[in-house]
């Protein structure tokens, strides 16, 4: 079972063949959970995604509505990436790679067209060099500075293949589905785009930005102090971003007890 779970290659190091394997302890009806919860995201982002962007008339009555539903997208956007995550890791469905690939390949495309194999090797890549100039998601230049970090994180995987996907799904909407372009920029474009920054705030740049205090150990990583509820709502406890570094096979769902415990 173990071998399905998608290690780092600094975890992997960490074990050399003359010592005992490393062992994820995988949590009782992980599978299950995580499966569960992920098809509650996606059905939640489907129907809401459809509801609003083709059915809902914008209006006076309806205008208390949008800031409403354009929030719980987001939220919902921001799931979908973190259920993609998992699956990068195979704590999603441990023991079934192939099926952590189909679902996290559909997850990433319909997110943003991005391309599987592209985001999971360099989300590896950072597990490997947290924080450091070989970190893909690390801006060494200015590693306190919140927007240019921001603007080389989405240029470096917001490319031709999302841009495309992107017009050919609003192209769609639009001009053969008869989306108002107005629904179409609020309920699809303005989610996305939030979930961006709040995907990189709580899960990027609050764990691994540099101040003075500076990190505790090699994973150049820190978890933030919400409780359960501030968590869920910020980035699906993605905050608890050292646990994570330190045991990249627990799903989202299991960070917070694996928090608690550090503490």
């Amino acid at each position: 079972m173990a071998d399905a779970i998608v290690l780092p290659a600094a975890e992997r190091a960490a074990h050399p063949a003359s010592g005992p394997p490393a062992r994820p302890a995988l949590r009782p009806f992980q599978a299950a959970i995580g499966l569960t919860l992920a098809a509650c995201v996606l059905v939640s982002w489907i129907a809401i995604h459809v509801a609003a962007v083709f059915f809902l008339d914008l209006g006076w009555r309806t205008a208390p509505l949008v800031p409403i539903i354009v929030a719980v997208q987001c939220w919902l956007t921001v799931g979908l990436f973190i259920v993609a995550h998992d699956a990068m890791h195979g704590s999603l469905v441990p023991g079934r790679p192939r099926v952590n690939s189909a679902i996290g390949a559909f997850i990433l495309t319909i997110y943003a067209g991005f391309a599987w194999r592209k985001v999971r090797s360099a989300h590896m890549a950072h597990h490997d060099a947290p924080g450091t100039a070989d970190d893909p998601d690390f801006f060494v230049d200015e590693p306190e500075r919140f927007w240019p970090w921001f603007r080389t994180f989405f240029a470096r995987y917001f490319g031709r293949r999302s841009i495309l996907f992107v017009s050919s799904v609003v192209t769609v909407y639009i001009l053969v589905l008869g989306a108002p372009v107005a629904n179409v920029v609020l309920f699809y474009g303005m989610p996305s785009l939030l979930s961006s920054l709040q995907l990189f705030y709580f899960g990027t740049f609050r764990p691994h930005r540099h101040e003075e205090s500076g990190f505790k150990d090699r994973h150049n990583a820190r978890s933030n102090e919400f409780g359960y509820l501030a968590s869920l709502l910020s980035c699906f406890h993605f905050g608890y971003h050292h646990e994570h570094h330190a045991q990249p096979w627990v799903p989202w769902w299991g960070l917070p007890s694996q928090w608690r415990r550090s503490r």
